[in-house]
């Protein structure tokens, strides 16, 4: 019995993950990647798909320069012309951080740039005069996603201020052979804006406009990134091609007979399909008549995971 595996569907983006870093990625049209980037123009609207957030909604994402300040984030502060003052300071479990004049100052969910207003304010007001001052983020350290499942160093990373799905997946490895190309995720703090706190991506592999918006995703700290291993059905008996089918989508079972190439000439149209439940190991047994689903008179059940189709020969 043969397995057959989604063409070329790991394999593409795995060879995606890792062929482009983050800041190669194909941009989505209207997203960019980077702030301060032009979007791209678009030769059309991208039709919206149910659950998967739009490209004006992954443009509308978190940016780098909304990234909230958290403690051990270490920040480098610079004040031009004045370089006894100029240092790398970390912000504490207060959420404050030390400086030279201006004792501790409350950082904790602050962005960088209020950080930076704030202490040019400070110093203006009782020790220099028009300062400037600038502030960027050294070393993230404070919001963290989690990554599980198939893919090759599981594990958590840390969050870079408009960290992308994309990002995350590079950094964890790509795929390893055994995923699915689905990711799902699952928010820990807020929702998506469908209001739902888990979204499933389903990863086509051919590279369409979906795959990017979907890639471009800004995750948000404690996001758990799961990427599910592939799931199959059997098929077996009178059909062309008998054997272990992966289950992409809503595969249903005149969908998996299908692939299976078909019935014979000699194969029923009254199919069995058995179903083991993982937690009782109660076994099912379930008939589908294929003549009455193509009329329409009968549903098209879909398929689980771990399903055998079996379809007999035919009585003459």
């Amino acid at each position: 019995m043969r397995v057959v595996r989604p063409r070329g569907l790991v394999s593409a983006f795995l060879g995606l993950l890792l062929a482009y870093p983050s800041n190669a990625m194909p941009q989505v049209p209207g997203a960019s990647a980077h702030p301060g980037a032009s979007p791209s123009p678009s030769p059309a609207p991208v039709p919206a798909s149910p659950g998967l957030p739009t490209a004006s909604a992954a443009a509308a994402g978190e940016r780098r320069d909304d990234y909230r300040l958290g403690a051990g984030d270490v920040l480098e502060v610079t004040v031009l012309g004045n370089a006894d003052l100029s240092r790398s300071a970390t912000v504490q479990p207060t959420g404050s951080i030390t400086f030279p004049l201006l004792n501790e100052i409350p950082v904790a969910g602050l962005t960088v740039g209020e950080v930076q207003r704030k202490m040019t304010a400070l110093l203006a007001k009782d020790f220099l005069v028009d300062p400037h001052v600038e502030v960027r983020v050294k070393e993230y350290q404070s919001q963290f996603v989690i990554v599980l499942g198939e893919v090759n160093t599981p594990g958590r990373k840390v969050l870079r201020g408009g960290s992308r799905l994309v990002d995350v997946l590079v950094e964890s490895g790509g795929f390893t052979p055994r995923a699915s190309g689905d990711v799902v995720i699952t928010r820990a703090e807020g929702t998506f804006d469908s209001g739902a706190k888990v979204l499933r991506l389903r990863l086509s592999g051919a590279f369409s406009v979906q795959d990017y918006v979907g890639l471009e995703m800004i995750l948000r700290n404690g996001d758990v990134i799961t990427a599910p291993a592939r799931q199959y059905v059997t098929v077996e008996g009178e059909v062309q091609r008998p054997g272990r089918y992966a289950i992409e989508g809503d595969l249903t079972v005149t969908g998996a007979v299908s692939t299976a190439g078909g019935l014979t000439r000699f194969g029923s149209s009254d199919v069995k399909v058995r179903r083991i439940d993982p937690v009782t190991g109660k076994v099912t047994i379930t008939k589908v008549d294929l003549k009455a689903v193509r009329k329409g008179s009968r549903p098209d059940p879909g398929v689980a995971p771990n399903d055998v189709i079996s379809v007999p020969r035919r009585l003459f």
